[in-house]
């Protein structure tokens, strides 16, 4: 099981590094109508050997051309592939930030982090839960006031997570229907 995961997590169409390639080099033509290796290393603050080598490796899998004057584009295939990540970064910033009630910034870092990962099915259907969530109906504002009620969002200031319940044994309970094993006897 976990050898499948693993190659399931191995074969996301692209990574952390570069999906920022893509969106780097859609942003530079979006802003200034060109983007050339050296100012994608710019943006993303790196060197140009390494902006060099991603950009083969995305030339490769049919995301990048490159003209005979060193300009980038994306390709259809590109483009896709910068819309899907963005649109999951929106998605799941807004999830943390609106639902779970996470300072904006950590929820968009965190979003950042996780926005290649998960799949098209995955991003079509939180986009499709959050439409619910935060829509005007009366049954979405009971649930998104009980998931608020629930995750303690109106703790008192001052609280840190480590005050809050988070260890293996909660965790275990939250994640199964089965009473966790906490070592005491069932009495």
């Amino acid at each position: 099981m976990l050898q499948d995961v693993w190659k399931s997590y191995e074969a996301t169409e692209v990574s952390h590094s570069a999906a920022h390639h893509l969106m780097a080099v859609h942003e530079l033509r979006a802003s200034r109508g060109y983007a050339r290796v050296s100012d994608v290393a710019r943006a993303l603050q790196i060197t140009k050997g390494s902006v060099s080598s991603a950009i083969k490796h995305l030339k490769e899998r049919g995301l990048v051309r490159e003209d005979d004057n060193r300009f980038l584009e994306l390709t259809e295939q590109g483009m896709r592939v910068v819309r899907e990540v963005k649109s999951t970064r929106r998605v799941v910033q807004r999830f943390l930030h609106q639902a779970l009630g996470m300072d904006e910034d950590d929820a968009e870092i965190d979003a950042c982090k996780v926005e290649h990962l998960v799949s098209s099915q995955t991003r079509r259907r939180l986009v499709d839960f959050l439409r619910f969530l935060f829509s005007d109906e009366a049954v979405a504002r009971q649930f998104l006031a009980a998931c608020r009620e629930a995750v303690d969002l109106e703790r008192a200031p001052g609280d840190s997570e480590a005050d809050r319940p988070g260890d293996e044994t909660s965790l275990a309970r939250a994640g199964s229907t089965a009473p966790a094993d906490t070592g005491e006897p069932q009495g």
